[in-house]
């Protein structure tokens, strides 16, 4: 039996944008805990040619429903990137999981040797089978973003761990 690729996009999806929500939770309550303005974080950058965390979670989101949608080959929902709170940021996860867990395991048959065109007619554009997408390109950037928000939090004094990366909390 192989593993067909919504098997190995939508199940990984679903339980890191879980984590991630998980870990805005406890950013959130930390930074009240502390008594200062929780959106502070949202602010915070690893260094300062690199997004803040709120663009980090956004971007996250993105790469979860772009990729799982061209995979499926439907439109890849549009979403503004207006998020200003936490509150806001983890609505974008419920809705970009909605998006995913909705999208039939059928949508997915001949997905691995579909092909994708990222950027079409630009001199940016690259070109995959579904499975180079997915394995190579899309989970990857994934859990750039996953984990860049996941290290700003903890560089900023959220008692994180791995086990909240992985969901396990």
């Amino acid at each position: 039996m192989s593993l067909s690729l919504h098997d190995a996009s939508v199940p990984v999806f679903r339980h890191m944008l879980g984590a991630l929500d998980g870990l805005l939770a406890k950013g959130e309550a930390h930074a009240k805990a502390q008594g200062y303005d929780p959106d502070v974080l949202l602010h915070t950058r690893l260094f300062p040619d690199m997004f803040p965390l709120s663009r980090q979670v956004q971007i996250a989101c993105d790469f979860a429903k772009s990729v799982s949608a061209r995979l499926a080959d439907v439109e890849v929902p549009a979403m503004a990137d207006e998020e200003r709170s936490f509150e806001e940021l983890r609505q974008r996860i419920a809705k970009t999981l909605a998006f995913v867990e909705g999208l039939d395991a059928l949508l997915f048959e001949g997905a691995a040797e579909r092909e994708i065109v990222l950027r079409p007619g630009t001199p940016k554009e690259r070109r995959f089978d579904g499975r180079g997408y997915l394995l190579q390109y899309g989970l990857p950037q994934f859990f750039f973003h996953v984990t860049t928000a996941y290290a700003l939090l903890r560089h900023n004094g959220v008692p994180v761990g791995k086990l909240d990366y992985m969901g396990g909390r």
